[in-house]
């Protein structure tokens, strides 16, 4: 059993200190770009039969804003791969393609061929990844149990309860259910596995001494396991850093389903046409080429990571502090903006910020958007309130993102965000132009003044 004496659970200063050390290499312009292009070609097809209403729910999914858990969005790319691959399967195909009428209908047989080929591929890459994953989380906490009898039982409780949420699940294939109900039913258990836990971090009284003393479950685990998973805690940090290229790539296999589906709804009107098949033969490589490198790129993270560490490392993190500001006021009813132009793709936001408390605790909306060279807004990270954040990314496009802080719901109080800082990274290889501008957003009693003081510094 390892010691986790003089030790506390990761917090997120701590953790976006080590993921410093794991910069996430960006995604293709064409990432982006195909997936508008897909969606594109989806609504010219419109004109040769109008939207039934399962495409037009597939087509308003392909134009949402991704979840923001990053295995809710692993768990939406499965669902997507299998529905495609579903699509895709011979039987399903319109008769023209079954019976290879034409040479033309050859072809374009032998390019469906590969690319469902290269999905199925992908998606049993995926499923090992997970199943890997959840077996590393489960043994690392194990190291921390007893090591006897105790332990023992905390394994077969696990088996039997996976065997259980596994015949739940095939019970709802055997009764006709969905692709999507499948994975409705998967996602919801995975959410049990998380609350179960929560609630066995938040044990008190006489159950949590049973838990920690009988069961043998460490206090720093029971703090771990509580925290974890809290919308500001330490995987927020995560979300925040590695999010936005999970979910370019959610868009972009949404955007591969939405156009197989209506494209070949209507092959018997219209088939496809060598340039747009060229375009979704190129978005499928681009998107099982860059999906392996990201789920290879998070194993490694997620590997290392660490769950535990010193009280002297956490203090040392969370006193990360500059001493160049700007003070500003938010007033009742307003926003502030900050919009950056960033002219090439692997630049790094970050933000650090949090409200100065009175006798009331008060929030603030902030969410981050992106603005493309043609206008187009994409949501980075949702709305939520906060009362202190903190997070960075790896920008995937050129063009303007904004910064947004939100206090238009509140009528009385002025508020504002504070230690704030914003840094764009070059690509150049082998250096760092670092532009950081630090700010502090207080409140104050009297006026709405704003106090600015900016540095701006190339590390």
């Amino acid at each position: 059993m390892a010691t986790t004496e003089g030790f506390v659970p990761i917090t997120r200063a701590y953790l976006a200190r080590y993921y410093d050390k794991y910069p996430l290499p960006p995604l293709p312009d064409a990432a982006t770009d195909l997936a508008a292009r897909l969606r594109a070609l989806s609504a010219d097809l419109a004109a040769v039969a109008p939207i039934a209403p399962d495409e037009e729910l597939l087509k308003q999914e392909a134009a949402s804003i991704p979840a923001h858990k990053i295995d809710e969005n692993l768990w939406k790319n499965r669902e997507q791969m299998e529905e495609i691959l579903f699509l895709l399967n011979t039987s399903r195909r319109p008769v023209a393609l079954q019976q290879k009428s034409t040479p033309e209908d050859s072809e374009i047989v032998s390019k469906l061929d590969d690319i469902e080929a290269k999905l199925k591929d992908m998606l049993k890459k995926l499923e090992q990844f997970q199943l890997k994953n959840a077996d590393n989380v489960f043994n690392t906490v194990m190291t921390y149990m007893p090591q006897d009898f105790r332990g023992t039982l905390i394994r077969q409780q696990r088996e039997r309860s996976e065997r259980n949420k596994q015949a739940e699940v095939d019970s709802l294939v055997s009764a006709g259910g969905s692709i999507r109900d499948r994975y409705a039913l998967l996602w919801k258990q995975q959410m049990e596995r998380r609350v179960q836990l929560a609630q066995l971090g938040s044990a008190t009284g006489v159950y949590k001494t049973l838990v920690r003393y009988l069961v043998g479950v460490p206090q720093v685990l029971l703090d771990f396991i509580r925290q974890i998973n809290d919308n500001n805690g330490p995987m927020e940090e995560q979300r925040e850093r590695y999010g936005p290229t999970l979910y370019t790539l959610t868009k972009l296999v949404l955007a591969i389903r939405l156009y197989l589906h209506v494209s070949l709804a209507r092959y018997e009107q219209r088939k496809l046409e060598e340039d747009d098949i060229a375009v979704l033969q190129q978005a499928v490589t681009i998107y099982t080429e860059e999906f392996v490198k990201f789920t290879e790129f998070i194993g490694e993270v997620f590997v290392n990571a660490p769950f535990f560490i010193s009280a002297e490392d956490a203090g040392a993190a969370d006193a990360r502090k500059s001493d160049e500001y700007k003070e500003t006021i938010i007033p009742a009813g307003k926003t502030h903006e900050v919009i950056l132009s960033v002219e090439a793709v692997n630049s790094y936001i970050a933000w650090d910020f949090s409200l100065q408390q009175g006798a009331l605790n008060m929030d603030i909306g902030f969410h981050v958007e992106y603005i493309s060279h043609s206008g187009e807004k994409t949501l980075i990270l949702p709305y939520r309130r906060y009362e202190a954040d903190q997070g960075n990314f790896c920008t995937v496009s050129a063009g303007s993102y904004k910064l947004v802080w939100d206090n238009s719901y509140s009528s009385f109080f002025k508020k504002g965000s504070g230690d704030t800082y914003i840094a764009l990274a070059s690509h150049s290889p082998g250096e760092q132009d670092m532009y950081c501008v630090h700010m502090a957003m207080a409140t104050l009693p009297t006026d709405e003044r704003l106090i600015y003081t900016e540095k701006r510094s190339v590390l």
